[in-house]
């Protein structure tokens, strides 16, 4: 075995960043293994050149030593870009792998100088960074008096108030500290596994003991910040964010903060529970006798329309299925919504304004959730349904003042009919009721349908919505008409000329059409 001039003038005098003292560093490398190889068999070719290669390593690890504490010590200096170091560090990992194979005691010193000082320099920096951002956050940020059953007034607030400085919502100040977060972690843990060339649970408590003060700071700094925060959107934008990050940190392999995002979100949870349960506190709690109620739809209607819509919308962009808590939670302010919406339709003393009154407020709520999603939710197709129930009745509360004797006639001789009971039947035609039903319908159906025309349009707020019930009506009308005509055709009323002075529905129907709205 021969060591060569070369060798021993590089590892001397050559700086450990030289291309040439790396490559002579490999090359003796090589020999350290031909000699622990050959350490039984006492070659004197070994021995001659064992002491000069035993004095090469020893210099050269010091020489590496030094340079590895200095690069480590530059991750003290503040505001310093750590990606540096750890890229020069990279670019001379065989340094530590060299140590490894030949001095474990140095390796591990090197190890634990770099996570003791990386570990205080990433909690320096994220509870600096953490405190700096928060200061930023909005002054008028949502309260604890900031409910959907809050009485209805504007914020105060003058042109003295406004500040100079930048400010942000909550949920914008936690998405930059979460990815601050993913990126420095996701980084970290690939430099710890490929310089410290470790894999598996190794990896991730060499990581855990680097980031473990800086995670513990910020979840003890999120709990509290979350705990004072009354912004259910705003805390349901979070619970996305979480879910967000969560999936790429699993798309990135880096998964030793699992338990840093169920804290989380367990924590965001926690607290959306408890701002939703204020908000329907404050509906339930609402004494409708102390407000003004009319047919129009009410503030705290279209306050929990958008505040719903919103949430919605949150969880229609996090591409996700609806959340089961999330449903949960909507479902009961639901139910709340609905109890409140009779509360307020009762202060009406006329049972067409109550109708009218819950139409206009469903109404609201269906146009506001239409407009921005996009997606099919248990609220619209809810909300729906119990508006097309209240417009049937509405329907129905419209006609009978016009057209009750012809509507009450079909709905007590329909049965008859199909249970062919001819002798009722043939009491109903002697009795010239008939004659007075056709009578009157035939002096009195257009202005009936016009004053129909009126009220239903100046009574919904939504014209719309209003001409929609009006074609709904008229459509009840000649349903109506129809049924009357086929009770009026059964054997039992043969007898009856007046059925000859029956307006033919054709001539009903034209007429209608000229109600019809052109949009």
């Amino acid at each position: 075995m021969v060591v060569s001039p070369v060798m021993i003038q590089a590892i001397l005098e050559r700086d450990v960043n030289d291309r040439e003292f790396l490559e002579q560093l490999h090359e003796l490398q090589h020999k350290l293994q031909f000699l622990k190889a050959q350490e039984f068999k006492e070659a004197k070719a070994v021995s001659d050149v064992q002491d000069v290669i035993e004095n090469l390593k020893y210099k050269a690890m010091e020489k590496m030593r030094e340079w590895l504490l200095v690069k480590i010590s530059f991750f003290k200096k503040p505001l310093t870009n750590y990606q540096i170091p750890q890229n020069a560090l990279l670019k001379n990992r065989f340094f530590y792998e060299f140590f490894l194979a030949n001095d474990r005691q140095v390796a591990r010193e090197i190890r634990d100088e770099y996570m003791d000082t990386v570990g205080k320099m990433f909690f320096s920096y994220f509870k600096t960074y953490a405190s700096r951002l928060f200061k930023l956050q909005m002054a008028d940020s949502a309260t604890k008096d900031d409910l959907l059953g809050a009485e209805d007034h504007v914020k105060g607030g003058g042109f003295f108030s406004i500040s100079s400085k930048p400010q942000f919502q909550f949920e914008c100040l936690f998405r930059s500290i979460q990815y601050a977060l993913v990126d420095h972690c996701s980084h970290e843990y690939l430099f710890i596994a490929d310089f410290f060339m470790v894999t598996g649970q190794t990896t991730v408590e060499l990581f855990t003991q680097i980031m473990g003060k800086a995670i513990t700071h910020l979840l003890k700094m999120f709990q509290e910040n979350i705990a004072i925060n009354y912004d259910a959107i705003s805390l349901y934008i979070c619970i996305c964010l979480c879910s967000k990050y969560y999936d790429l940190m699993a798309e990135r392999e880096v998964p030793p903060i699992d338990g840093y995002w169920d804290s989380i979100l367990r924590l965001l949870w926690a607290r959306f529970e408890s701002v939703m349960e204020m908000h329907n506190d404050s509906v339930r709690n609402l004494d409708v006798q102390r407000l003004t109620v009319d047919t129009t739809p009410h503030y705290v209607i279209r306050r929990y329309a958008e505040f719903t819509c919103a949430l919605l919308v949150c969880c229609q962009l996090s591409g996700k299925p609806m959340d089961p808590q999330l449903q949960k939670h909507l479902t009961r302010q639901q139910t709340e919504i609905e109890k409140l919406l009779n509360r307020l339709a009762s202060q009406l003393p006329k049972r067409k304004d109550r109708l009218v009154c819950v139409i206009n407020n469903y109404d609201v709520i269906l146009n506001i959730l239409d407009e921005r999603v996009t997606t099919d939710s248990k609220e619209r197709t809810s909300f729906w349904e119990l508006q097309q129930t209240k417009i049937s009745s509405f329907v129905e509360e419209m006609l009978n003042p016009h057209f009750g004797q012809l509507i009450a006639f079909v709905n007590e001789c329909e049965p008859l009919v199909e249970q062919s009971h001819t002798q009722l039947l043939i009491r109903y035609a002697n009795s010239g009721h008939i004659t007075d039903i056709v009578k009157a319908f035939s002096a009195d159906w257009k202005k009936s349908i016009d004053a129909i025309n009126r009220e239903i349009l100046t009574s919904f707020t939504n014209f719309k919505n209003g001409t929609n019930i009006l074609q709904a009506a008229f459509t009840q009308l000649v349903q109506y008409y129809h049924r009357f005509s086929k009770v009026l055709s059964h054997e039992a009323f043969t007898e009856c000329a007046v059925r000859n002075e029956l307006i033919n529905i054709h001539h009903i129907m034209v007429e209608l059409k000229k109600y019809k709205p052109v949009y």
